[in-house]
């Protein structure tokens, strides 16, 4: 077997959307100039936020532009990636920058997705790739329609929705993992019709992150080093 891949762990972080965005840009560019090993961290968004897929800009509900939570204004954050508009709130996202996966954007999605499949089949919860829909290009909802990117339960609901930015043999790829959603939130930013699946007696967030850590180092044939961002990498970060 190949020696395994050193790769780094950024412990949780809970921060703006605008932070994350920024961190996870700067770990791709830091990789990209070979400073930086691969990478696998975890996240929530604080204040909750809404994120666009980068070819969305301002193409979104007018509506979205005063929305509230709890007394607080959502902040509306776009992303580098694609896809459609994210809410995040109740949700965790994973993020994986890397240059050691080979092939075409659809066939690096499914080497990497592998790690979420197997760390969730572990939790009791077993999952698969959603199938191309042709309106979901035209809908703001990244959760209302599956594409072939994303990972639905045994009844076809969707529960992780990922995103991708490819440069070469370099990518980030981040997504959504929704757990505790605000049902009538969802409803209030994407319509009536809308409800996302609600799941209970999920694991906690500490269990799902070690069991998708775990799966990681197999699926990935890597091994991790914990490392949080340091004060001189966030200066750096608070910078662009």
């Amino acid at each position: 077997m190949n020696q395994p891949h050193r790769w780094r762990f950024i412990p949780f972080i809970e921060a703006s959307g605008t932070m994350q965005m920024a961190i996870d840009k700067w770990l791709l560019s830091q990789h990209q100039h070979h400073n930086h090993p691969s990478v696998l961290r975890f996240y929530e968004w604080h204040p909750v936020a809404i994120s666009l897929g980068v070819s969305q800009k301002k193409s979104y509900p007018s509506h979205w532009h005063n929305l509230q939570w709890q007394g607080k204004p959502i902040n509306i954050v776009q992303r580098p990636t694609g896809g459609r508009g994210v809410l995040h709130q109740g949700d965790l996202t994973y993020s994986v920058i890397s240059s050691q996966f080979q092939g075409n954007l659809d066939e690096v999605y499914r080497q990497i997705s592998q790690f979420l499949i197997v760390g969730w089949g572990n939790l009791g919860l077993d999952l698969h790739f959603g199938a191309p829909h042709r309106q979901y290009l035209k809908s703001a909802n990244c959760f209302a329609l599956s594409t072939n990117a994303d990972l639905v339960d045994s009844q076809g609901n969707k529960f992780i929705g990922s995103a991708q930015l490819k440069q070469g043999k370099f990518v980030l790829q981040h997504g959504s993992m929704v757990l505790e959603p605000d049902l009538g939130l969802y409803q209030q930013v994407f319509g009536e019709g809308f409800t996302p699946y609600k799941r209970a007696n999920l694991p906690s967030r500490e269990e799902i992150m070690a069991s998708l850590e775990g799966a990681a180092m197999d699926c990935f044939n890597c091994e991790f080093f914990d490392q949080p961002l340091t004060d001189e990498e966030m200066t750096m970060i608070e910078s662009l």
